[in-house]
């Protein structure tokens, strides 16, 4: 290294001692020299090289100029960029933010999976003790049903004779046999003494098949019907998952729920109480496991799978 300062320093001599030549720039930048390196202690010539001045001017201007473009293009294609200080911030910060969202709507999602499958598993069980009518008075709903209608709804005479009827048991396809009350908790009912209203009318697509894992029915009906609810009860879930689309759950007395599934969409929230007949939905196609618009209608009694059929006429 000590040699190759040498070396530039008699360079600059060089051009000392010539600047008074009266050649051009070119011709002296032209002038051949030779670059020997020795053996310090023998003084033997190990090698050399011929330079001219333009020709080191040529090289350390283009390994400069070569280094430049390197660095620029490392800084640009590579990820060492997001080491310069100040340099690509604002497109980290964004890239943040965006996954920041997509975990906090991923946590969202898996906690209503978790809760959907959850009310799934009670429902299967029969542990639907933190299900019943106690356990959503105590979570601030109203101790009456009919206060979660709208006030502003101008009732009709002869649909609220129907739910005084089917609230009291009065009413009855037969007239020589009344059904129990299905707001009567104290007792047990069968399920034959129930009446249940259709969720929709409408042609059956699919029946009940306990060996195909197909727990209810499918009942096809016109875009827009309104689902309602089977019976009056309590909503115990109400979300959306992959395959059944749009699902909602209500929890009736006597240890009966109804499911209602493949809906476009829900009116009605966990937690809400429903009357028999209240729409709690719009039929729909969502979901995977569907072909078109119906609803998939199940009916369970003590955590086992009925079918609906035999209890209610789609027709």
């Amino acid at each position: 290294m000590q040699k190759f300062f040498a070396f530039i320093k008699q360079f600059v001599n060089f051009f000392r001692r010539h600047g008074d030549d009266d050649r051009s720039l070119m011709d002296k930048l032209r002038d051949k020299y030779r670059l020997v390196i020795m053996n310090d202690d023998t003084f033997e010539e190990v090698t050399s090289v011929k330079l001219t001045p333009l020709a080191v001017y040529i090289g350390l201007s283009s390994l400069i100029v070569g280094t430049a473009i390197l660095v620029t293009m490392l800084i640009i294609w590579t990820p060492l960029k997001r080491y310069i200080p100040g340099y690509g911030d604002f497109t980290r910060d964004s890239e943040i933010a965006e996954l920041t969202g997509k975990v906090a709507s991923l946590e969202n999602e898996i906690e209503a999976h978790r809760r959907y499958n959850d009310n799934i598993r009670k429902i299967l069980t029969g542990d639907l003790a933190d299900m019943s009518e106690e356990s959503v008075k105590k979570q601030g709903q109203p101790e009456n049903p009919a206060d979660t209608m709208p006030k502003d709804i101008d009732r009709i005479p002869e649909d609220e004779k129907l739910r005084a009827a089917v609230a009291t048991g009065t009413f009855t396809s037969d007239p020589k046999a009344a059904a129990a009350p299905l707001a009567s908790l104290g007792r047990e009912i069968p399920l034959e003494q129930l009446f249940f209203m259709p969720p929709v009318s409408g042609e059956v697509t699919a029946k009940f098949d306990l060996s195909k894992t197909h727990f209810g029915i499918d009942v096809s009906a016109p875009k827009n019907t309104a689902v309602k609810s089977a019976a009056d009860g309590s909503v115990i879930s109400a979300g959306y998952t992959v395959e059944t689309g749009y699902s909602i759950a209500v929890q009736h007395p006597n240890n009966v729920v109804t499911i209602y599934k493949h809906n476009s969409v829900l009116l009605r929230r966990e937690g809400d109480n429903v009357k028999a007949g209240e729409a709690i939905a719009i039929i729909g196609n969502s979901g995977e496991n569907t072909s078109g618009p119906h609803i998939h209608f199940e009916l369970w009694h003590k955590g086992r799978a009925v079918d609906p059929a035999l209890y209610i006429n789609f027709k």
